[in-house]
């Protein structure tokens, strides 16, 4: 058994992980912004506030053999104080920091797939100075670098159901950007990675030393175009295949020129990260975690009853 920090556990990925965790076993201290867990159990132990606090982190790391840091955003929200530097950036400093000054020495960091300094988009960039700063840290450190995590309690694929059925404009197709003057030009491919496979390789990596000092790149078994992920959802959900709309790159990024922030249900990063594939070379974590995780659809079929 041991005494885990979490932070951003109130999250996605983070209510996956806090559950990984107290089915092995261990005790939990999880740090949240502005909401506990959605879990009723006397293992966790909640600390409320930003990372940037060190009070908050000393007291949440009291303890503790082992940290797993979380936090991360796909949009920016200036206004509250939510930039992808600040998040990614500041706050893995300030935990990592934190990790060395009480001495908690175990340390998994979750990153994404293709984040590097030389990316086009700031999400990326942002990433890969937060990997550099636990690279450059005296912890026994992992990284995992997930591709796009799915789950029935995630964004996105709340999203796309709402798509599937009808409910979100256009209504009667699913969009996705897509290449050339119509969006109709070469697709790009994602290797979609289900929560549950995410949370249970953050656990894991902390029972595993093979793994300290490493990165690895995540992906389910299946690569698939964004469009062939569309129609494989929608067809799990209703029965029937939704025809899917391609909104043209150049037609997106122009709109996040023009408009206001707000008035848009994506940003520019997110239109240019699209238009590169998203894949792993799983080789490296299938050796030494000993498994591979699901494929799309496998993962889909466990989750979307719930969704109907």
């Amino acid at each position: 058994m041991r005494t885990v920090f979490v932070s951003g556990a109130s999250g996605f990925v983070g209510t996956a992980a806090v559950r990984e965790l107290l089915r092995r076993g261990h005790l939990v201290h999880a740090a949240v912004r502005s909401r506990d867990l959605r879990l009723n159990d006397a293992r966790v132990t909640c600390f409320r506030g930003n990372l940037d606090d060190t009070t908050l982190l000393d007291r949440a790391l009291e303890r503790c053999s082992a940290a797993i840091h979380l936090v991360g955003i796909i949009r920016e929200n200036p206004g509250q104080g939510v930039t992808f530097h600040r998040m990614h950036v500041d706050f893995t400093r300030a935990v990592v920091d934190a990790c060395v000054r009480r001495g908690v020495q175990r340390y998994v960091h979750m990153s994404a797939l293709r984040s590097h300094g030389d990316s086009l988009s700031l999400y990326h960039q942002t990433k890969a100075a937060a990997e550099q700063i636990v690279e450059a840290s005296p912890l026994s450190w992992t990284i995992l670098r997930p591709s796009l995590i799915h789950g029935a309690d995630g964004e996105f694929v709340q999203m796309l159901t709402r798509w599937a059925k009808g409910k979100a404009f256009p209504f009667f197709a699913m969009p996705y950007f897509g290449a050339g003057l119509l969006g109709r030009g070469p697709e790009h491919l994602v290797q979609p990675v289900s929560v549950d496979d995410v949370a249970w390789a953050i656990a894991e990596a902390i029972e595993r030393p093979t793994t300290i000092g490493k990165r690895y790149d995540m992906g389910g078994a299946q690569r698939l175009s964004w469009r062939e992920m569309y129609r494989t959802f929608s067809k799990a959900l209703t029965g029937k295949v939704k025809r899917t709309l391609p909104v043209p790159t150049w037609y997106a990024l122009l709109l996040t020129r023009i408009l206001p922030a707000k008035l848009l249900p994506f940003d520019r990063g997110q239109v240019i990260m699209s238009q590169q594939d998203n894949v792993a070379d799983m080789q490296p974590f299938e050796a030494d975690f000993g498994r591979m995780p699901e494929g799309f659809a496998d993962a889909l079929g466990r989750y979307v009853e719930g969704l109907k």
